[in-house]
């Protein structure tokens, strides 16, 4: 087995916490790659957008369905992640999307508290069977908005959501409940280490106020069992080509802006996860 597959203790403190951080699981080399595609990539930034977080900031990101063969695609199907979901997740996955996060310096703003199957379960997934992967482009620290998450939250299953400012947010007066009982972490990362977490984890950020941007690339993986039952803005099961880990340094050869026409960008008016949470209930017949 890959070494850099998540160990048997490993996905055990996923399933026990609700996320597991993997210390450098991308060398140097490797993670310097994907911060110089990320950082040069014209089309990312012409394709990024806003989201209000209702303190007065707006998070940056840019979104894509399909991973593609460029460097975002050779991250989020190599070996290490997709077979580390693939362990977490007990069986076959597919990737329901990847983002790039961009909290530039300064201006970052926050995300409310929220889980992802808060959203997602708008698209038609039945299960929280989901997981998602952030790895740290930039460093992440407590003074650049890193990413926060209340340990063992996952186990209260789906919070109903509501929109703050254009994000969607966990219903608060059950999230301070929650975190009185269960300990809120500050997820600091160097470059190249990721945070596995669960899709019911409550987690949020804060704006980032300092110097030094924080930049983080987030791959999503459904379980194949989990197809969801209607099509919306994410895919439904699309088999997933793996590649071995080897695939990210030796796709580094190309230019960067091969990655742009190979990449299916979302557009800021059909990513519709947090906003079809803002519909009013329809009129019965």
């Amino acid at each position: 087995m890959n070494s850099r597959i998540l160990s048997d203790a490993a996905v055990a403190e996923y399933h026990e916490q609700g996320f597991h951080v993997a210390r450098k699981i991308f060398d140097v080399g490797e993670i310097d790659l994907l911060h110089r595609a990320a950082k040069e990539d014209h089309e990312l930034d012409k394709r990024s957008f806003g989201r209000a977080d209702g303190e007065g900031g707006t998070v940056r990101l840019s979104l894509w369905n399909h991973p593609g063969d460029g460097i975002y695609g050779m991250f989020a199907r190599c070996e290490r992640l997709a077979g580390s979901a693939a362990k977490i997740l007990g069986g076959e996955v597919y990737h329901y999307h990847s983002k790039m996060i961009m909290k530039d310096a300064k201006v970052g703003g926050a995300w409310t508290w929220h889980q992802d199957y808060g959203y997602w379960y708008q698209n038609g997934v039945l299960q929280p069977l989901l997981t998602s992967v952030m790895i740290a482009v930039d460093r992440a620290t407590k003074e650049n908005g890193c990413l926060q998450v209340i340990a063992g939250s996952h186990h209260c299953g789906r919070i109903d959501h509501i929109l703050k400012g254009e994000q969607a947010g966990a219903d608060r007066e059950r999230v301070e409940e929650i975190a009185k009982r269960m300990k809120i972490v500050h997820v600091e990362m160097e470059p190249g280490d990721a945070v596995f977490f669960h899709a019911n984890l409550l987690h949020r950020s804060d704006q980032n106020r300092s110097d030094h941007a924080r930049w983080a690339m987030i791959c999503c993986y459904n379980a194949a069992r989990n197809d969801p039952f209607k099509d919306s803005h994410h895919p439904r099961y699309t088999p997933l080509h793996v590649v071995p880990d080897s695939a990210i340094m030796e796709v580094g050869v190309k230019r960067f802006s091969d990655d742009a026409a190979d990449v299916s960008w979302l557009e800021d008016n059909r990513d519709r996860s947090a906003s079809i949470l803002a519909r009013p209930p329809q009129p019965q017949e």
